[in-house]
């Protein structure tokens, strides 16, 4: 099997996983991954939990369908992030309950909306800004991505939904994996008083398990 089949598997098999978990339903959500020559994405209007491995879409490395299904309408979210941070192998867009809820919230705090509640997010997930609501399909929402410069692994899309980058396909679904429970705790945490980490703790982590 080719390194490039082996990857098709792979964003199947945890999109199924991720669609079984209800991290996303009926046809939300798209996934994408970084191949020698291209990328690979989900087909636009296509189900997480029922892809087909030889109909995902391929893309040249200028964002030219090449071959598969039709991909994404919001494929410039994807290229935003390949094109600012040269470390990213894959970006996980969702739907997910807890991190819509939080991008719906009007007073979290836009530069930082997901707050050190757990070393976890810190870790794995990092600093994540909140981005001004526009359509879905609109490009503004991958120019805004682009005008961050690569600072940001993962945003939220005000009234939305999060999108998460990372280093290679596992990676980037454990980390909006990771941003879904943090923000289910933020909103069950919400009326209470809460502990966040501490700057020294954030400068810790990052020192010893690196920055995202």
């Amino acid at each position: 099997m080719t390194a490039e089949n082996r990857l098709r598997e792979e964003i199947v098999r945890l999109s199924k996983s991720l669609f079984d978990r209800g991290f996303s339903v009926g046809s939300a959500g798209n996934i994408s991954a970084a191949t020698e020559d291209g990328i690979l994405m989900t087909p636009t209007n296509s189900c997480l939990g029922f892809l087909d491995p030889a109909r995902l879409s391929k893309l040249d490395r200028d964002g030219r369908h090449i071959s598969g299904d039709k991909p994404s309408k919001e494929v410039f979210l994807h290229r935003a992030f390949y094109a600012t941070r040269p470390q990213t192998g894959a970006v996980v867009h969702l739907h997910s309950t807890f991190a819509t809820a939080l991008s719906c919230l009007a007073d979290i705090d836009p530069e930082d909306c997901v707050p050190p509640l757990t070393p976890y997010v810190v870790m794995r997930v990092g600093a994540v800004r909140l981005l001004p609501y526009v359509r879905p399909g609109d490009e503004t929402m991958g120019t805004m991505i682009r005008e961050l410069g690569g600072r940001h692994a993962a945003v939220l899309l005000a009234n939305h939904g999060p999108v998460v980058s990372g280093r290679d396909i596992a990676s980037a679904v454990y980390a909006a994996e990771e941003l879904e429970e943090t923000a289910r705790l933020l909103v069950l945490l919400r009326d209470m008083p809460k502990r966040m980490l501490s700057a020294e703790n954030v400068a810790e982590l990052k020192a010893v398990f690196g920055g995202r």
